[in-house]
């Protein structure tokens, strides 16, 4: 029996367990950049679906928009882990995340026979925001989900297995003034999670989860994510993911997974099957 036939057996018996349930998935780090990693990423998602699991997947973008801006010959800097954004900067920006890289993941996805369909938080003012401060530029802070029609994906999910189309989100906003505003991903995919109310929120990135002392937590309460933050133990990219995670667990996610990417059909183990590896959080 091959170690693939194992965990789809193991995930049977999970199955009635999440049927109904809501997943958010956040996609970032080198996942984006890999077909292959797609690939997996692809049968996953079928056997979730196939599960009754309705799935909502929001995306960042980080290393394509460098690439991007270095043609335009834009420089950036970051302040407080977040890019700081010049006018100048967003429509390249946006042309990236709601351009090529959610076009060509959704092309992935489809072709790999999961339906799926690409939308940007400027679609039907999805996620209405306001800048975050005068010194990050058109940077964007989420004021308000549009979550009726994008609830529409869920539910039209959960009507059948395989039924239905997951909504694939780059992560850029609007004003009230409908000026386009660059939005941190894992902030869009913790506000989104929020405010339709999801089962689970799953990070799936190039780290392995948080760590603590060089070691990596299997579990992570909202008192040691405090703990980590006062002690300054996360900092960068991860410094904002635990406040995402925060965000989202205090207004009613139960749980919460940062998982490694890089290992086949990661997702699968951790949400299916009793051998979690990665972070997974809670109250």
């Amino acid at each position: 029996m091959t170690c693939q036939t194992e965990t789809l057996l193991q995930a049977l018996k999970y199955v009635e367990k999440f049927y109904g349930h809501t997943l958010l998935i956040k996609l970032g780090g080198s996942i984006l950049d890999s077909p292959e990693r797609i690939k997996i990423l692809c049968q996953d998602l079928n056997y979730l679906r196939a599960a009754g699991i309705a799935l909502i997947i929001v995306h960042g973008g980080s290393k394509a928009i460098e690439q991007a801006l270095a043609v335009y010959q834009l420089q950036w800097e970051f302040h407080q882990g977040q890019r700081v954004t010049t006018p100048e900067m967003m429509p390249v920006i946006e042309m990236v995340l709601s351009g090529s890289v959610n076009k060509q993941l959704v092309r992935q996805l489809n072709q790999l026979n999961v339906k799926a369909i690409g939308i940007s938080g400027v679609d039907n003012h999805l996620l209405l925001c306001e800048k975050k401060n005068e010194q990050l530029g058109s940077v964007g802070t989420i004021k308000q989900v549009n979550t009726q029609w994008l609830r529409s994906f869920l539910d039209m999910q959960l009507a059948k297995p395989f039924g239905g189309i997951i909504p694939v989100i780059s992560p850029v906003g609007t004003d009230a003034k409908g000026q386009s505003l660059n939005v941190n991903a894992d902030w869009a995919a913790s506000k989104i999670a929020v405010a339709l109310g999801v089962d689970k929120l799953v990070y799936l990135t190039d780290e392995e989860g948080i760590y603590d002392g060089g070691k990596l937590l299997s579990q992570c309460s909202t008192s040691k994510l405090n703990y980590l933050l006062d002690a300054n133990i996360v900092q960068g990219g991860m410094l904002i993911k635990v406040n995402t995670i925060l965000y989202g667990i205090n207004r009613g996610i139960k749980q919460v997974h940062i998982i490694g990417a890089k290992r086949a059909h990661v997702l699968i183990d951790e949400i299916f099957t009793d051998s979690g590896i990665v972070t997974l959080c809670f109250q």
